[in-house]
């Protein structure tokens, strides 16, 4: 099975906890996912809304080394171009340095140049509070992106940086939709139709995405799956992800796990799972075909041409 698995926090907790992300008791370690053919995973580094500004810059310097060394020490290629992956080829693990959080992008040019030299590839513009570029999905007031935030944001572009509206107020999405001129992600988010949480997208937003030749990764949060998260099991995957695909997101739907980011349904442990997710899936008469797509190829492909599109 291949797996591109377009969120996790996972980098946050081997930071602050001192942990491997090799062995650890996380829902991701690499040694867990040996069962996998072909492996990317995006590691984010999460910065928290409560942290001071000295606070966030270190966690992200901290997190740039460990990831450089995790993956230097386990024999993992950390990803310095999105379209670098070849399909076919001998390494079959690969790691994509993502940012949760762009509230260190508080300089245009030399804030996103720094995070490009660090071998970020994907920026969630906030998290669920207000920063320096807009508001997030819990805010009081949704002003949408900042004048700076549009800066930024075409900066990015320029920098071939991926932005990631999830976790974004609907303003600030729109916001990005009309001042973006290359696809973008929201790399965990699930249907707001099918479970109205703020952190959910609505149709019209998944739909913006798909019109740019963006991808959405379904999130396995048991809060954003079922209104009555001790409810929450794999058919509600199943159940997002076939709303999505009602809407023509058969090129569109991938996977954003927030694995070691969120509290999971009841039968599902981690990376483990996604066998027995995958297995799931084929009782509801999905073909293998269309599975390879939702769990590695849509993302794939978003990357390699995202390079590309402008």
């Amino acid at each position: 099975m291949r797996l591109f698995d377009l969120h996790c926090d996972t980098l946050y907790k081997a930071v602050t906890m001192h942990k491997s992300l090799n062995c650890n008791d996380f829902n991701i370690s690499v040694s867990k996912g040996r069962f996998l053919d072909k492996w990317i995973q995006c590691y984010a580094i999460w910065l928290p809304d409560d942290l001071s500004d000295s606070e966030a810059i270190s966690l992200f310097n901290k997190a740039v080394i460990t990831i450089k060394e995790q993956c230097s020490k386990l024999g993992i290629h950390l990803c310095k171009s999105l379209s670098e992956i070849p399909l076919e080829a001998d390494i079959d693990r690969y790691a994509v340095f993502t940012l949760e959080n762009g509230r260190i992008l508080t300089d245009e040019s030399k804030s996103v140049q720094m995070i490009r030299d660090s071998n970020i590839k994907i920026v969630t513009l906030t998290w669920n509070g207000d920063n320096c570029l807009g508001t997030g999905a819990l805010t009081d007031k949704d002003y949408g992106l900042t004048q700076h935030g549009k800066k930024v944001l075409k900066e990015l572009e320029k920098a071939n940086i991926i932005v990631d509206v999830s976790h974004s107020s609907e303003r600030t999405f729109w916001d990005v939709i009309n001042n973006s001129s290359v696809p973008i992600t929201a790399t965990h988010s699930d249907s707001k139709l099918i479970t109205p949480h703020p952190r959910n997208i609505t149709d019209n937003q998944f739909l913006a995405i798909k019109e740019k030749g963006g991808v959405v990764g379904v999130n396995f949060y048991r809060g954003f799956l079922n209104a009555d998260e001790s409810k929450a099991t794999v058919y509600d995957i199943i159940k997002h992800t076939e709303h999505f695909l009602s809407l023509g997101g058969e090129n569109t739907v991938a996977l954003g796990s927030d694995f070691d980011g969120c509290e999971l349904p009841g039968d599902i442990k981690g990376i483990e799972s996604f066998e027995y997710i995958y297995e799931c899936f084929l009782r509801e008469n999905y073909s293998e075909a269309l599975l390879d797509k939702l769990f590695f190829k849509n993302a794939f492909n978003f990357c390699q041409n995202f390079d590309n599109s402008k």
